[in-house]
Parts: structure tokens; C-alpha cells; sequence
């Protein structure tokens, strides 16, 4: 039976100057990120709806003029008089900081939207915002501008309908870099949801085109078909997807897990849809739970020889999960709900993985002995590369075995000013050396292509030589003795040639640090240097320009008699060259290599990366047309 929603529901904490003053502590930034958090602010409150089994349609359309229009048919926002405030429950929600029907526990079971900020945010940071609701047999109205009341909730009259419409226009003042929307990036986030929220039926559609793109997402199966998804670029060592579900004091666990043929493990965990890119409790309780039923299976079942027992590594290799938790009242640590901190979440996920768990084994001896076999292989690998991680520990960089003596180190100690250039090759790494500034400036050069990481195992990853030179001269170590703190540069810088050869060694250099070394990632410390494409040249008169798009501008600046030398390698320019256009702090540019969506990031490497042909195969097929400036 369905709950009532109305206006004794709404309960008010403060008003919403604030947001408008600093924008950036709602939404986290006033760039494309915080642009989009917008639509996701709406789409929440929908969702929320469906969680409440209110809803089951959400439509996110993107309109002429980069306008959002939000639809569901949930109950619809309550339109009766609130008591404190005199005005419409919906009017006292948008216009309210603090004011929503999230907080008293009987009108949403559980919500992402936890501090009923939401809808009142976006409509402060519009420049109009439109709201129409369908509730109680009628259709009422009300618009809104810069966050102000500008009309009356109207009535239209009488209605068949039920659920929330809210149109909004983002205000290009507060979003100064841009008000244009990626479709894309909506697109991942709507079917992310499709997939957490099991049967809920999710439409993004893109109408600024001539030709309109409509997509729709559902999924019956969930999380498991999420990880099907994960891992379709992967040979996979069971066919079905184990899933373990469970309700505990309210709280609802969801885990999906499936074994591939690959070495690293990937496990995104989410608490009411949002993902928790730091972890928290339900993944301490899933791994535990896991070491610990694996290892009492292999040794009931005998397929252990004598002293032989996992750790949690073993069991995660190759292993595509996702655990999703539905909590009424979760706790976070820190404000951007990146980690889950509720204690009671670790008990009640080791129970539900517990029993799912075993009850897949006992049921599935096969794939049981296949999951034990591959565990097995995972332990001997390891204390193989125990052995190997042994030459990666160094005092400094030119201890150990000598692999790190190619490194030009910095004089500063200070790892916040020292930063280090991973070059390809001698002659690059010479002109390097040559043109930097070395009071916090280090040159490491590589021979060769890096190992492909994506299809090898630590012990074989540790023996290879460029592979230990970067470990070193990081100095983070490796493995389970991996610690970002003790990085040596909080700027790593990779350099390579602007063409398909320097392209490819570039990602085989992020596939390893992404696989093996994420938390230099996250923390912000990987940039790839801009290294120019041109030099054009008229008397003494220099400019280079970095993209082909830079050229044509450049030409006809200079006028006639101009000289024009493309860059194939960094290896020729000389040190004066190189250090003006990309190492000098004040003129180069470096792009930061960040997490937007480790999934997507996931993705990508295994595609790119892995053992499967198909899909990269497709995805060159697909993007052909679009690739400019390839060196052949």
C-alpha cells in the first residue's frame, strides 16, 4: 500500500543564500562536473521514488538549449500547505535548504539524496527552473528564476496522471566554463543506475540534434548484469554470475562476483547508488568473508597440499564484483560519501556473502574446483613474487641491483616540489637530462615498450627491468607493500613521442600504474606532458603549436616565407627546445590524469589492454572515422 506523502512529511533546517554564495560546497565544483551533478541531483529524487516502489519510469532529456527535463511517475511532489511555512510543500522544498521528505524515515526507506539539498540546490544554481506535478487527480504548476519564486503554484484541473516533471535551465553566471551538457557522461550515469536498480526503467534521450538519440535501460538482473557487462571483454571461468542477496535490520545487501582468466581484481562497491571509490565496510566484510570460505572449501574438499592456504589477494584475482547496499540511514566518512563507514554493514555483508557463497560451491562443484584452481595459482604466484619484490626495496634511487641507475634524480628532498620525467629512450632522456632544471626536476628514460601488465602476473610483472626502474625511483614499493605516502614526486610526468608508437607505450605506462600503482592516481600525481607537433619559424621570430588545430592560425600570423618543422620525436629537439615548450612550469602544458569513473577506466584497459581481440576490434571499427593525425 502506498505511504502518504504530503506536506507533514516536509521538515525545514535553513534557507538557500548560502548556495549561491558557494556553490562549489553543494555541488563540488561550477565546471562540467558540477554541471552535470545537476541532472543527477533531480534523477536522485526519482529514483528515490522507485526505491519506495512509487516509481518505475525515469526519463533525463536533454533539450534545444542544453535544458534538462527530469520525468518519473512517482507520487509526485506534495502540493498541500505546509504548517510552519504557509506556502505549498513544493515551493517550501525548492526554495528551502534543508527541506525534504528525506529525513523522517517513513516516507523514503532508504535515498542517496541524504541531506535534502537536492532539488533546492539545482534551482538555485538555474537561471529558470519549472516544476509540474501531477498528484491527487489534478495538474499543478510553478516556475521558478534564480532560485525566486515567479509564479503561484497554479492548478490546471483534473489529471490521469501521477508523477514529477522538472524542467530546469542552468544559470550561465554561476556555470561560467560551460553550460553544455556531455551525453555521454549522462548516458554511463543513467545506465549505472539502470543496472543498481533492478527492473526500474531508465530513458536518457539527447533532442539538441537534428536526428534525436533515445536510449533506454533496464535491467531484471541487476547487479549480476552488471558484471556480465564488466566483464564482457573478458574469458570468463564460470558461466553464471555468482549473486547473494540478503535483508538485514532493513539493510539490503546485494553482491554479484564473477571469475575471468585475468589477474587484477576490480570491486566497486555502492551505498544507495553512490559509489564509494575509497570502499568502507561492506568491502572489509566481502573480503574477509571471502578468503575465509574459499580457504574452509579447498581444505574440506582436499584440494590444498600440505601448509597451503589463500590470502585475501589470492581469492581476488581476476575477480569482477560489485556489492550494492541499501541503508536507511548510512554513515559516511568525510562529506563526499566516498567510504562507508557503518560498522553494522561489515556483519551483515559477511553473512549474506557467507551463506550465497557456500551455497554456490556446494551446488557447483565444477566451478568451485575452477575457482579453488585459480585461487591456488594466484598464492604460488605470489610468493614467487615475494621473491622478486625483494629488488625493488632501495634506500635510494641507485641502491639494489642497479636497475634504477638510468635515473637523473633531483637535488630537493621535498616530494611536493620534486617531480620526475618517465621519457622513452636514450636519445630523448639525453636532451631531457640535459634541458631540465635539476633542483626538482628528475629524467628516468626508458628502453623499449613497457610489459603489457594487463596479461601478466606480479612475479612476471617484477622481472621486468623498466618496469623495476620506475618502482624504485617512485618509491612507493609494490603489491601489498605498497604505501603512496612514501612517493618520492608528487608529479610524474610521462613523455612521450606525439605518435602511435609513443601513444601506445604511454598506455602501457598508465595500464601499470592504474593496475599496480592506483593511489598515485587518486591522489592526483600522474600528468602527461604536451610536447608540440610544430615549430614554425621566421627569422628569429619562434611559435609552436601543439595541436593541428593551432597550425593554421599560426600561418597566417606569420605571413609568407615561413619555415615549418613537424616533430616526430622528442628526441629531436634540443635541451634549450624541449625545456621552453614542455618542461618550463611557466609555459608547458601537462593534462592530470584523474578518476572521473574508475569503472569506465576499468573498461577501457581490459579492452584496450587484454587477451580478448573482439572488442578492440569493434571499438577501432567504431572510432575510425574520428582519429586525426595518425603517424604512419
Amino acid at each position: 500500500m502506498s505511504q502518504t506523502y504530503d506536506s507533514s512529511n516536509i521538515q525545514i533546517l535553513e534557507g538557500l543564500e548560502a548556495v549561491k554564495k558557494r556553490p562549489g560546497m553543494y555541488i563540488g565544483s561550477t565546471g562540467p562536473r558540477g554541471l552535470h551533478h545537476l541532472v543527477w541531483e533531480i534523477v536522485d529524487n526519482s529514483i528515490d521514488e522507485a526505491l519506495a516502489g512509487e516509481a518505475t519510469l525515469i526519463n533525463v532529456d536533454i533539450l534545444k538549449g542544453n535544458i534538462i527535463r527530469v520525468t518519473d511517475d512517482g507520487r509526485g511532489i506534495p502540493v498541500d500547505i505546509h504548517p510552519k511555512t504557509g506556502l505549498p510543500a513544493v515551493e517550501t522544498i525548492l526554495t528551502t535548504l534543508h527541506a525534504g521528505g528525506k529525513f523522517d524515515n517513513k516516507s523514503y526507506k532508504v535515498s542517496g539524496g541524504l541531506h535534502g539539498v537536492g532539488a533546492s540546490v539545482v534551482n538555485a544554481l538555474s537561471e529558470w527552473y519549472e516544476v509540474e506535478i501531477h498528484k491527487n487527480g489534478h495538474k499543478y504548476t510553478q516556475r521558478y528564476e534564480y532560485g525566486i519564486t515567479a509564479t503561484k503554484l497554479i492548478d490546471h484541473g483534473l489529471s490521469d496522471k501521477h508523477g514529477t516533471i522538472t524542467t530546469f535551465q542552468a544559470d550561465p553566471l554561476i556555470f561560467k566554463e560551460t553550460t553544455e551538457y556531455d551525453f555521454e557522461t549522462l548516458r554511463n550515469r543513467a545506465q549505472q543506475l539502470a543496472f543498481l536498480n533492478k527492473g526500474i526503467k531508465i530513458a536518457i534521450n539527447d533532442y539538441r540534434l537534428t536526428e534525436a538519440v533515445e536510449i533506454h535501460y533496464e535491467y531484471e538482473g541487476g547487479i549480476k548484469e552488471y558484471v556480465q557487462f564488466l566483464n564482457k571483454n573478458k574469458e570468463n571461468l564460470h558461466q553464471e554470475v555468482i549473486y547473494c542477496e540478503g535483508e538485514i535490520d532493513d539493510i539490503i545487501i546485494e553482491i554479484a562476483m564473477q571469475y575471468n582468466n585475468g589477474y587484477s581484481q576490480n570491486l566497486f562497491s555502492f551505498t544507495n547508488n553512490i559509489y564509494n571509490i575509497e570502499g568502507g565496510t561492506h568491502e572489509e566484510g566481502f573480503r574477509m568473508t571471502l578468503t575465509r570460505v574459499l580457504n574452509n572449501y579447498g581444505k574440506a574438499n582436499n584440494l590444498f597440499k600440505k601448509d597451503e592456504a589463500f590470502v585475501g589477494e589470492d581469492t581476488r584475482e581476476g575477480l569482477t564484483t560489485i556489492i550494492s547496499v541499501k541503508h536507511p540511514d548510512p554513515q559516511f566518512e568525510g562529506q563526499t560519501k566516498s567510504k562507508l563507514g557503518s560498522t553494522e554493514v561489515r556483519k551483515i555483508v559477511a553473512s549474506v556473502l557467507s551463506d550465497g557463497l557456500d551455497r554456490f560451491l556446494m551446488e557447483n562443484p565444477n566451478d568451485a574446483k575452477i575457482i579453488i584452481e585459480k585461487a591456488l595459482m594466484a598464492s604460488r604466484a605470489r610468493l614467487a613474487a615475494k621473491k622478486a619484490r625483494e629488488a625493488t626495496r632501495r634506500k635510494s634511487p641507485l641502491d639494489g641491483l642497479g636497475f634504477a641507475s638510468k635515473l637523473a634524480d633531483c637535488r630537493t628532498k621535498d616530494p611536493k616540489r620534486s617531480e620526475i620525467y618517465i621519457v622513452e629512450g636514450d636519445s630523448a632522456g639525453g636532451s631531457a637530462k640535459q634541458g631540465r632544471d635539476s633542483e626538482f626536476q628528475a629524467i628516468l628514460p626508458l628502453r623499449g615498450k613497457v610489459l603489457n601488465v594487463e596479461k601478466a602476473r606480479l612475479d612476471k610483472i617484477l622481472g621486468n627491468k623498466e618496469i623495476l626502474s620506475m618502482i624504485q625511483a617512485f618509491g612507493t614499493g609494490i603489491g601489498d607493500e605498497f604505501n603512496v605516502t612514501d612517493a618520492r614526486y608528487h608529479k610524474i610526468i610521462i613523455m612521450t613521442d606525439a605518435d602511435v608508437d609513443g601513444a601506445h607505450i604511454r598506455t602501457l605506462l598508465l595500464t601499470f600504474i592504474y593496475r599496480h600503482l592506483k593511489p598515485l592516481v587518486e591522489k592526483g600525481y600522474i600528468y602527461i606532458a604536451q610536447p608540440p607537433l610544430y615549430k614554425v619559424q621566421q627569422g628569429k621570430k619562434i611559435e609552436y603549436a601543439y595541436i593541428e588545430e593551432q597550425l593554421e592560425p599560426l600561418l597566417a600570423e606569420f605571413g609568407p616565407r615561413v619555415t615549418i618543422q613537424r616533430y616526430k620525436g622528442l628526441g629531436e629537439m634540443n635541451p634549450e627546445q624541449l625545456w621552453e615548450t614542455t618542461m618550463d612550469p611557466s609555459t608547458r602544458t601537462l593534462l592530470q590524469v584523474t578518476l572521473e569513473d574508475a569503472i569506465d577506466a576499468n573498461n577501457v584497459f581490459s579492452m584496450l589492454m587484454g587477451d580478448e581481440v573482439a572488442p578492440r576490434k569493434e571499438f577501432i571499427q567504431e572510432n575510425a572515422l574520428y582519429v586525426q593525425n595518425l603517424d604512419v
